[in-house]
């Protein structure tokens, strides 16, 4: 318990001064609340309700607008793109949904490890830590976007797995345009966790809406006034990602708040590279799996007979689960945040609390969005394409749509439980079980065994995601929080050391 030792020892300096004295003190209070005998258990849940809203809305609500206006910034380009026509908007589905997401999770999955050590490490006020790990991170995430671009530049490798030749030809254009994204990914979920760990999460939601409004109008232009196409639309997306995390790290460089965690560039982030990218490898292939398993839902569709409705119906249920999806992971940065900040300061009630106010909101939430989505059921489409075809197959889907959100509100939660506790590892080995050994087997003999097509496919992996989210319940109400302190006592010690012996050389 060597960091908790350190934090009382620190906490004579830790006064308004410092850049979390004021969630120190309501967190202990928290604790405090939830440890006190004296007090009847329901004036103390009700008091301590209060207080952990207070933190999770301050915290969700600018991570879901953050989520959302960048889901929106993409989602943007889908729209226009597919007013050009079926197969644009086929094979900007294809692109994103097969090739782009293969970026997406793989950064965003290994950024979650900032997620942990930097939270773990601010709840411990640690806080010269954060910018070695974010700089560390960044590192890491622009090495793996080399190897991610060669898999770019031969996306017409679609026409081998049975793609048709014109949609694959389509979709590899605009896949070309979205190279420069993989680099923005880098920068910026590393940026964006470094922040998160910090409770700072507003200026993003600034940054992301005046980034959409820029990003909208350029989009128009380049389609309508230019006509360039889906390679010019494409490249007017990587442009504004980059703006994204750009406009970020200057945030971080300017602001006073940021003062203790960046002290600028540092030699130290090129060291412990390995033991970090041990972490940052597991915690991409908890993420990337679930990000990964619309993907497979999408190409595997895309063998289905009439591929260009089956793709178009599941590229806007997807979209629309994309929505959801992204307040569920506003929730998700929320828990994460709150969980590994309650770890590093030592407050196992707090942590265990967290996750139960959490995911009894998200739930929630996600329940309200399903019985909205099914009663607009016959008119959501219109929104992306005026074809009646599309719009019946959407319908169609609709029902399994609703489930789907439903359990996004609990299975998003219980990650970011993991990820704030350093369990990536081992929901790994859950996502591989339930989503590959079950859920795309039985998707595919119900789609196309039994003739099903696109919802067969989706009911078979829906079926996945619902065992992997039990196991994930089961799991984290079995979880002994003071030994989870204890472990984040002991990786903090152990990074912490590593700064050390780099500094003493």
């Amino acid at each position: 318990m060597g960091s908790l030792q350190n934090q009382s020892m620190n906490e004579p300096l830790l006064h308004s001064k410092t850049p979390g004295a004021a969630e120190t003190e309501s967190s202990s209070e928290l604790e405090r609340i939830l440890s006190d005998p004296t007090m009847p258990p329901s004036r103390r849940y009700q008091k301590a309700l209060l207080i952990e809203m207070m933190y999770l809305f301050r915290l969700a609500g600018p991570a879901v607008i953050v989520y959302l206006l960048n889901n929106i910034t993409s989602m943007s380009t889908q729209i226009f793109c597919g007013h050009l026509g079926n197969i644009e908007l086929a094979a900007v589905s294809l692109g994103n949904e097969g090739i782009q997401l293969l970026s997406y999770g793989l950064m965003l999955g290994m950024g979650s490890a900032v997620e942990t050590l930097c939270g773990q490490a601010y709840g411990a006020h640690q806080y010269g830590m954060l910018g070695i790990y974010m700089q560390r991170s960044t590192v890491l995430l622009m090495l793996t976007g080399i190897p991610l671009t060669v898999v770019y530049v031969f996306s017409p490798i679609l026409l081998f797995l049975g793609q048709a030749p014109e949609l694959a030809a389509a979709a590899a254009l605009f896949v070309y345009g979205l190279i420069p994204q993989i680099f923005a990914y880098a920068a910026n979920f590393a940026i964006q966790k470094f922040l998160q760990a910090q409770s700072i999460v507003n200026p993003s939601a600034y940054i992301s809406a005046a980034a959409l409004v820029a990003h909208v109008v350029l989009t128009w232009a380049a389609l309508f006034v230019f006509g360039w196409g889906l390679l010019g639309a494409s490249l007017v997306l990587s442009f504004s990602w980059w703006v994204i995390a750009g406009a970020q790290f200057v945030y971080i460089v300017r602001s006073e708040r940021c003062r203790m965690t960046w002290t600028g560039f540092s030699p130290a982030a090129f060291t412990g590279l390995w033991d970090f990218f041990k972490l940052s490898a597991a915690s991409a292939v908890m993420l990337c799996l679930e990000t990964w398993y619309f993907q497979v839902l999408v190409l595997i569709a895309g063998l289905l007979p009439d591929p260009e409705i089956a793709l178009a119906s599941l590229a806007i249920c997807g979209t629309l689960l994309g929505w959801v999806f992204m307040v569920s992971v506003g929730f998700n940065a929320a828990v994460s945040v709150r969980v590994s900040n309650e770890l590093g300061a030592g407050h196992p009630r707090s942590a265990a609390f967290s996750v139960v106010v959490a995911t009894g909101t998200s739930l929630l939430v996600a329940v309200v969005f399903a019985i909205v989505t099914f009663f607009l059921r016959h008119k959501i489409s219109y929104a992306f394409t005026s074809g009646e075809v599309v719009s019946n197959a959407v319908a169609d889907l609709t029902p399994i749509l609703a489930g789907a959100i439903v359990l996004n509100g609990i299975q998003h939660v219980l990650s970011g439980v993991a990820v704030g506790c350093g369990w990536q590892a081992f929901v790994a080995y859950v996502n591989v079980g339930c989503y590959y050994f079950v859920g795309i087997p039985v998707g595919a003999v119900l789609g196309f065994t039994f003739n099903l097509g696109a919802k067969g496919i989706w009911l078979g992996m829906l079926g996945g995601t619902v065992m992997q989210t039990l196991i994930l319940i089961w799991v984290t109400a079995r979880t002994d929080w003071v030994k989870e302190v204890e472990k984040a006592s002991d990786r903090i010690d152990k990074w912490n050391n590593t700064m050390e012996r780099f500094s003493v050389e």
